[in-house]
């Protein structure tokens, strides 16, 4: 999934879809070792969406705007 489609999303959905993914890559991990994937490359591909969404989500969190350094806080 692409960044845009996810930043498109509201911050519902995509919670939702991050953890539709940490499942399916649960279950890919499973069934990796019995040989019982059809495409291996699939675990890489998940992991990278899933640390795609959590960026977005805490660029949401944060208020930032696409494109913008998020600013977490003052030290």
């Amino acid at each position: 999934m692409k960044s845009h489609d996810m930043r498109e999303m509201t911050l519902d959905e995509l919670q939702t879809r991050h953890d539709e993914m940490l499942d399916e890559l649960v279950n890919l991990r499973i069934r990796l070792p019995l040989k019982q994937v059809d495409n291996p490359l699939r675990v890489r591909m998940l992991r990278r969406d899933i640390a795609r969404a959590r960026t977005i989500l805490r660029e949401k969190a944060l208020g930032a705007k696409p494109g913008e350094k998020p600013v977490a806080g003052s030290r």
